[in-house]
Protein backbone atom coordinates (compact mmCIF):
# COMPACT_ATOMS: atom_id res chain seq x y z
CA UNK A 1 0.00 0.00 0.00
CA UNK A 2 0.93 3.58 -0.42
CA UNK A 3 3.55 2.58 1.95
CA UNK A 4 2.89 3.76 4.85
CA UNK A 5 5.64 3.29 7.81
CA UNK A 6 4.18 6.42 8.76
CA UNK A 7 6.62 8.94 8.15
CA UNK A 8 6.21 11.25 5.08
CA UNK A 9 8.56 10.05 3.17
CA UNK A 10 11.03 11.37 0.91
CA UNK A 11 10.60 11.05 -2.63
CA UNK A 12 13.27 11.60 -4.73
CA UNK A 13 12.76 10.96 -8.78
CA UNK A 14 14.98 9.57 -10.83
CA UNK A 15 15.91 10.88 -13.98
CA UNK A 16 15.72 7.49 -16.26
CA UNK A 17 13.84 7.77 -19.35
CA UNK A 18 10.62 5.59 -19.68
CA UNK A 19 12.33 4.52 -22.65
CA UNK A 20 15.31 2.74 -20.71
CA UNK A 21 12.55 0.89 -19.11
CA UNK A 22 11.86 -0.61 -22.18
CA UNK A 23 14.61 -1.05 -22.99
CA UNK A 24 15.06 -3.27 -19.86
CA UNK A 25 12.37 -5.22 -20.51
CA UNK A 26 13.02 -5.83 -23.87
CA UNK A 27 16.73 -6.62 -24.08
CA UNK A 28 17.72 -6.61 -20.65
CA UNK A 29 19.62 -4.00 -20.67
CA UNK A 30 22.82 -3.28 -17.73
CA UNK A 31 24.46 -5.98 -15.34
CA UNK A 32 23.48 -7.47 -12.87
CA UNK A 33 24.68 -7.58 -9.28
CA UNK A 34 24.36 -10.42 -6.98
CA UNK A 35 25.17 -9.18 -3.14
CA UNK A 36 11.07 -0.44 -3.76
CA UNK A 37 2.75 0.60 2.02
CA UNK A 38 7.44 0.17 3.44
CA UNK A 39 5.22 -0.26 1.18
CA UNK A 40 3.83 -0.80 5.12
CA UNK A 41 5.95 -0.71 5.66
CA UNK A 42 3.28 -0.83 2.65
CA UNK A 43 5.98 1.42 0.68
CA UNK A 44 3.65 3.34 -0.93
CA UNK A 45 3.71 6.41 0.86
CA UNK A 46 3.28 9.24 -1.99
CA UNK A 47 5.02 12.31 -2.30
CA UNK A 48 4.55 15.71 -0.43
CA UNK A 49 2.66 16.95 -3.77
CA UNK A 50 0.33 13.62 -3.81
CA UNK A 51 -3.22 15.18 -3.64
CA UNK A 52 -5.49 14.22 -0.93
CA UNK A 53 -7.05 11.00 -1.28
CA UNK A 54 -10.62 10.80 -2.70
CA UNK A 55 -12.20 8.17 -0.12
CA UNK A 56 -11.76 8.76 4.08
CA UNK A 57 -9.00 6.41 4.40
CA UNK A 58 -7.22 5.71 1.33
CA UNK A 59 -3.69 4.60 2.84
CA UNK A 60 -5.11 2.12 5.30
CA UNK A 61 -8.67 0.14 5.04
CA UNK A 62 -8.83 -2.84 7.17
CA UNK A 63 -8.85 -6.03 4.83
CA UNK A 64 -12.03 -8.79 5.85
CA UNK A 65 -10.52 -11.01 8.61
CA UNK A 66 -8.75 -14.13 6.95
CA UNK A 67 -10.49 -17.54 7.46
CA UNK A 68 -7.54 -19.23 7.86
CA UNK A 69 -6.69 -20.25 11.97
CA UNK A 70 -4.28 -17.78 13.76
CA UNK A 71 -0.87 -19.44 14.80
CA UNK A 72 1.85 -17.99 16.94
CA UNK A 73 4.39 -15.35 15.24
CA UNK A 74 6.84 -16.79 16.01
CA UNK A 75 6.23 -19.80 13.02
CA UNK A 76 9.32 -20.10 10.66
CA UNK A 77 9.13 -18.52 6.78
CA UNK A 78 7.42 -20.34 4.33
CA UNK A 79 9.80 -22.71 2.53
CA UNK A 80 9.53 -24.96 -0.49
CA UNK A 81 11.96 -27.04 -2.45
CA UNK A 82 12.35 -25.73 -5.98
CA UNK A 83 12.83 -27.97 -9.43
CA UNK A 84 16.05 -30.17 -9.89
CA UNK A 85 17.97 -27.91 -12.47
CA UNK A 86 16.87 -24.73 -14.16
CA UNK A 87 19.26 -21.39 -14.68
CA UNK A 88 18.39 -20.20 -11.12
CA UNK A 89 19.57 -23.42 -9.54
CA UNK A 90 21.51 -22.57 -6.74
CA UNK A 91 20.23 -19.16 -5.98
CA UNK A 92 17.65 -17.38 -2.95
CA UNK A 93 14.83 -15.17 -3.33
CA UNK A 94 12.96 -13.79 -0.91
CA UNK A 95 8.95 -12.88 -1.94
CA UNK A 96 7.71 -10.34 0.96
CA UNK A 97 3.73 -9.95 0.80
CA UNK A 98 3.24 -7.12 1.90
CA UNK A 99 1.02 -6.64 5.39
CA UNK A 100 -1.27 -9.77 6.66
CA UNK A 101 -4.80 -10.09 6.34
CA UNK A 102 -4.94 -10.68 10.43
CA UNK A 103 -3.46 -7.30 10.89
CA UNK A 104 -6.48 -5.66 11.80
CA UNK A 105 -7.35 -7.95 14.77
CA UNK A 106 -3.91 -7.49 16.53
CA UNK A 107 -3.66 -3.85 16.34
CA UNK A 108 -1.80 -3.35 19.72
CA UNK A 109 0.86 -5.91 18.29
CA UNK A 110 1.25 -4.10 15.08
CA UNK A 111 1.35 -0.33 16.28
CA UNK A 112 4.40 -1.65 18.37
CA UNK A 113 7.54 0.66 17.29
CA UNK A 114 10.20 -0.75 16.34
CA UNK A 115 13.72 0.60 14.79
CA UNK A 116 13.87 0.90 11.47
CA UNK A 117 17.62 2.23 11.49
CA UNK A 118 16.47 6.12 10.98
CA UNK A 119 13.66 6.43 13.67
CA UNK A 120 11.21 3.84 14.87
CA UNK A 121 7.58 3.14 13.05
CA UNK A 122 5.36 0.44 14.05
CA UNK A 123 5.67 -2.97 13.51
CA UNK A 124 3.24 -3.75 10.58
CA UNK A 125 -0.07 -1.95 9.49
CA UNK A 126 -2.62 -3.21 8.12
CA UNK A 127 -2.92 -2.21 4.26
CA UNK A 128 -5.10 -0.80 1.99
CA UNK A 129 -8.25 -2.18 -0.05
CA UNK A 130 -9.94 -1.55 -2.91
CA UNK A 131 -13.10 0.34 -2.51
CA UNK A 132 -15.28 -3.13 -3.27
CA UNK A 133 -13.39 -4.88 0.02
CA UNK A 134 -10.11 -6.99 -1.74
CA UNK A 135 -7.49 -6.24 0.95
CA UNK A 136 -4.11 -5.71 -0.02
CA UNK A 137 -3.00 -8.53 2.26
CA UNK A 138 -4.77 -10.81 0.03
CA UNK A 139 -3.23 -9.45 -3.23
CA UNK A 140 -0.24 -9.53 -2.16
CA UNK A 141 -0.20 -13.55 -1.13
CA UNK A 142 -1.90 -14.00 -4.22
CA UNK A 143 0.90 -12.34 -6.41
CA UNK A 144 3.83 -14.11 -3.85
CA UNK A 145 2.31 -17.50 -4.66
CA UNK A 146 2.37 -16.75 -8.38
CA UNK A 147 5.43 -15.66 -8.23
CA UNK A 148 7.38 -18.47 -6.15
CA UNK A 149 6.09 -21.06 -8.96
CA UNK A 150 7.26 -19.32 -11.67
CA UNK A 151 10.79 -18.82 -10.03
CA UNK A 152 10.55 -22.22 -8.25
CA UNK A 153 10.13 -24.16 -11.89
CA UNK A 154 13.33 -21.90 -12.96
CA UNK A 155 15.43 -23.60 -10.00
CA UNK A 156 15.74 -21.02 -7.60
CA UNK A 157 14.77 -22.07 -3.97
CA UNK A 158 12.15 -19.55 -2.58
CA UNK A 159 11.14 -18.16 1.01
CA UNK A 160 8.24 -16.17 2.13
CA UNK A 161 9.11 -13.99 5.01
CA UNK A 162 5.30 -15.75 5.84
CA UNK A 163 2.28 -17.82 4.45
CA UNK A 164 -1.02 -17.78 6.48
CA UNK A 165 1.12 -19.29 9.61
CA UNK A 166 1.13 -16.15 11.72
CA UNK A 167 -1.46 -14.18 14.03
CA UNK A 168 -0.05 -10.74 12.39
CA UNK A 169 3.03 -9.74 11.31
CA UNK A 170 5.93 -10.18 10.58
CA UNK A 171 7.40 -6.53 12.17
CA UNK A 172 9.09 -4.64 9.50
CA UNK A 173 12.27 -5.51 10.92
CA UNK A 174 12.01 -9.28 10.53
CA UNK A 175 10.74 -9.30 7.15
CA UNK A 176 14.53 -7.63 6.27
CA UNK A 177 16.44 -10.40 8.84
CA UNK A 178 14.67 -12.97 7.09
CA UNK A 179 16.26 -12.23 3.61
CA UNK A 180 19.27 -11.36 4.94
CA UNK A 181 19.52 -15.10 7.58
CA UNK A 182 18.42 -16.56 3.94
CA UNK A 183 21.63 -14.53 2.57
CA UNK A 184 19.31 -13.94 -0.59
CA UNK A 185 20.35 -13.36 -3.49
CA UNK A 186 16.98 -10.98 -4.41
CA UNK A 187 14.55 -9.92 -2.03
CA UNK A 188 11.10 -8.28 -3.38
CA UNK A 189 8.43 -6.65 -0.97
CA UNK A 190 5.24 -7.28 -2.70
CA UNK A 191 2.80 -4.41 -2.10
CA UNK A 192 -0.49 -2.27 -4.40
CA UNK A 193 -1.00 1.30 -3.09
CA UNK A 194 -3.79 3.27 -1.38
CA UNK A 195 -3.71 6.78 -3.14
CA UNK A 196 -5.93 9.13 -4.26
CA UNK A 197 -8.75 8.00 -7.52
CA UNK A 198 -6.95 9.15 -10.86
CA UNK A 199 -3.16 8.17 -9.53
CA UNK A 200 -2.38 5.32 -11.49
CA UNK A 201 0.21 2.90 -12.66
CA UNK A 202 3.22 0.98 -10.63
CA UNK A 203 6.51 1.97 -8.57
CA UNK A 204 9.30 0.11 -7.31
CA UNK A 205 10.87 1.52 -4.38
CA UNK A 206 14.86 1.57 -4.54
CA UNK A 207 16.70 1.59 -0.59
CA UNK A 208 18.57 5.74 -0.35
CA UNK A 209 21.80 5.22 0.68
CA UNK A 210 21.36 5.01 4.82
CA UNK A 211 23.70 4.67 7.54
CA UNK A 212 22.61 4.66 11.02
CA UNK A 213 21.87 2.70 14.35
CA UNK A 214 21.49 -0.73 12.77
CA UNK A 215 21.03 0.62 9.05
CA UNK A 216 23.65 0.41 6.50
CA UNK A 217 22.61 0.45 2.92
CA UNK A 218 25.68 1.36 1.34
CA UNK A 219 26.51 -2.49 -0.06
CA UNK A 220 22.99 -2.67 -1.55
CA UNK A 221 22.36 0.88 -2.99
CA UNK A 222 24.22 -0.07 -6.72
CA UNK A 223 22.30 -4.36 -7.16
CA UNK A 224 19.13 -3.15 -5.54
CA UNK A 225 18.72 -0.75 -8.60
CA UNK A 226 19.70 -2.35 -10.96
CA UNK A 227 17.21 -5.25 -9.55
CA UNK A 228 14.26 -2.44 -9.53
CA UNK A 229 15.11 -1.17 -13.03
CA UNK A 230 14.46 -4.92 -14.10
CA UNK A 231 11.71 -5.47 -12.52
CA UNK A 232 9.99 -2.15 -13.68
CA UNK A 233 11.13 -2.69 -17.68
CA UNK A 234 9.74 -6.04 -17.39
CA UNK A 235 6.65 -5.47 -15.25
CA UNK A 236 5.62 -2.59 -18.26
CA UNK A 237 6.50 -5.90 -20.88
CA UNK A 238 4.15 -8.21 -19.21
CA UNK A 239 1.50 -6.46 -17.97
CA UNK A 240 1.05 -3.29 -20.18
CA UNK A 241 0.52 -1.15 -17.04
CA UNK A 242 2.08 2.44 -17.22
CA UNK A 243 4.13 3.69 -14.54
CA UNK A 244 3.13 5.55 -11.91
CA UNK A 245 1.44 9.44 -12.68
CA UNK A 246 2.25 10.12 -9.08
CA UNK A 247 5.63 9.10 -7.87
CA UNK A 248 8.68 9.07 -9.37
CA UNK A 249 8.54 11.74 -12.38
CA UNK A 250 6.61 9.08 -14.66
CA UNK A 251 9.87 6.33 -14.34
CA UNK A 252 8.41 3.52 -12.34
CA UNK A 253 11.30 4.03 -9.73
CA UNK A 254 11.32 5.78 -6.31
CA UNK A 255 13.90 6.08 -3.69
CA UNK A 256 13.49 5.98 0.08
CA UNK A 257 15.18 5.95 3.27
CA UNK A 258 11.90 5.59 5.45
CA UNK A 259 11.16 2.33 4.92
CA UNK A 260 12.73 -0.70 7.73
CA UNK A 261 12.48 -3.57 5.39
CA UNK A 262 14.93 -1.72 2.91
CA UNK A 263 17.37 0.02 5.58
CA UNK A 264 17.83 -3.02 7.38
CA UNK A 265 18.73 -5.57 4.46
CA UNK A 266 22.11 -6.46 3.95
CA UNK A 267 20.99 -8.10 0.85
CA UNK A 268 19.68 -6.48 -2.50
CA UNK A 269 16.18 -5.95 -1.62
CA UNK A 270 12.94 -3.56 -3.47
CA UNK A 271 9.18 -2.98 -2.78
CA UNK A 272 7.01 -3.11 -5.93
CA UNK A 273 3.67 -1.15 -5.50
CA UNK A 274 1.88 -2.90 -8.18
CA UNK A 275 -1.38 -0.46 -8.69
CA UNK A 276 -3.60 1.73 -7.13
CA UNK A 277 -6.49 -0.02 -5.09
CA UNK A 278 -8.25 3.07 -4.48
CA UNK A 279 -8.44 3.96 -8.24
CA UNK A 280 -10.88 2.44 -10.11
CA UNK A 281 -9.40 1.54 -12.93
CA UNK A 282 -6.46 0.10 -10.95
CA UNK A 283 -8.85 -2.00 -8.55
CA UNK A 284 -10.20 -3.92 -11.79
CA UNK A 285 -6.78 -4.86 -12.65
CA UNK A 286 -5.85 -5.73 -9.45
CA UNK A 287 -8.55 -7.52 -8.94
CA UNK A 288 -8.50 -9.44 -11.81
CA UNK A 289 -6.20 -13.33 -11.51
CA UNK A 290 -5.29 -12.92 -15.05
CA UNK A 291 -3.69 -9.40 -14.77
CA UNK A 292 -2.82 -10.91 -11.30
CA UNK A 293 -0.28 -13.56 -13.50
CA UNK A 294 0.67 -10.77 -15.49
CA UNK A 295 2.01 -9.27 -12.64
CA UNK A 296 3.79 -12.02 -11.28
CA UNK A 297 5.19 -12.66 -14.03
CA UNK A 298 6.93 -9.23 -14.62
CA UNK A 299 8.18 -9.22 -11.15
CA UNK A 300 9.65 -13.08 -11.89
CA UNK A 301 11.16 -11.64 -15.20
CA UNK A 302 12.77 -8.96 -13.29
CA UNK A 303 14.36 -11.10 -10.71
CA UNK A 304 15.52 -13.88 -13.08
CA UNK A 305 17.24 -11.34 -15.54
CA UNK A 306 18.98 -9.59 -12.57
CA UNK A 307 20.16 -12.67 -11.23
CA UNK A 308 21.12 -14.07 -14.68
CA UNK A 309 23.16 -11.16 -14.88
Amino acid sequence: MRHDESLPPTRRPLRLAAAALLCLGLAGCGGGGGSAAQAQEGPSGGPATTPAPASPAPTKAAPSPSKSPAKSPAQPPSKTAPAPGGPLSGRTVVIDPGHNPSNHLHTAEINRQVDIGTGRKECDTTGTATNGGYAEAEFTLDVAHRMRKLLQAQGATVILTYDRDRAFGPCVDERARIGNKAHADAVVSVHADGSAAGNRGFHVILPASVRGGDADTSKIVAPSRDLGTRIAGLFVRSTGSSPSNYVGGKTGLDVRKDLGGLNLSTVPKVFIECGNMRDPKDAALLTDPGWRQKAAQGIADGISSYLKG
